[in-house]
């Protein structure tokens, strides 16, 4: 089954907005082949949450958060805890995004202690690597994608009713309209599968990760992606605002 993973980040602007958009998606997408995640903005997840409860057809998508603390509680101003997601429903967590590494100064140490903090209570992170524009063009690639799943992975221990999915996005080109060629994003996928390999058997890995792609994901490439046996998903941002791109995307 093929994971599909929306990103609405800081989007859309009002809760009715968010609502409607959320409707839609569930009205319009039925794919018995797919995993549908929306992951809005936290002050939207209780009250989609709810709409899950109440509608009469049965549900399509599960619900995940754009990030996490890894404290269970304490003075940590503007910070939300594994257990309150767990508490409104959220199933999956997105952690160390490239927009929170850039702009807001996370690092391999803090995804690592979130995805511990996840683990512990049984929800599924999502967690995010890839390489700067730079660092492509200095052929260290291989390199920044071993060290942050090493980093990431540190002391983690998965048991066997659990998932792990990693999502493997090109910082360059994440929002800009450029996105790599599939046979790129599967050679980068592989190199990530290898690495995990390092850490844990290959049983392990076969059945409890799940390795997917994301950096401009459209209903135009997306197909392109999904036909590589390495590529699980996609992780798709701007697209995942607007259903009729959703609805062709999963078609």
């Amino acid at each position: 089954m093929s994971i599909f993973i929306a990103n609405w980040k800081m989007n859309p602007v009002t809760l009715q907005e968010a609502k409607q958009l959320f409707n839609l998606m569930e009205k319009k997408i039925k794919s018995k082949n797919t995993e549908i995640i929306i992951c809005p903005p936290f002050i939207y997840l209780e009250p989609l949450s709810k709409l899950l409860q109440v509608t009469s057809y049965k549900p399509q998508a599960k619900l995940g958060a754009q990030d996490v603390f890894w404290e269970e509680k304490g003075a940590f101003t503007g910070e939300i805890s594994v257990t309150m997601l767990k508490e409104i429903g959220c199933q999956y967590v997105i952690i160390g995004h490239s927009e929170r590494r850039q702009y807001l100064k996370e690092t391999d140490e803090m995804v690592n202690k979130k995805v511990k903090a996840t683990l512990k209570k049984n929800l599924i992170p999502i967690i995010c690597i890839g390489e700067s524009l730079k660092q492509k063009q200095n052929n260290k690639r291989d390199f920044i994608i071993f060290n942050q799943i090493n980093k990431a992975l540190e002391g983690v221990s998965v048991k066997k009713n659990q998932k792990i999915i990693i999502a493997y996005e090109p910082i360059w080109a994440i929002g800009t309209g450029h996105s790599i060629n599939s046979q790129e994003a599967e050679d980068s996928i592989k190199k990530i599968k290898y690495a995990i390999i390092n850490l844990y058997s290959l049983n392990l890995v076969q059945n409890n990760f799940q390795i997917i792609y994301g950096g401009s994901v459209d209903s135009t490439n997306i197909k392109s992606f999904i036909d590589q046996s390495t590529i699980d998903g996609v992780l798709v941002g701007g697209a995942s605002l607007k259903i009729d791109e959703v609805v062709k995307m999963i078609e």
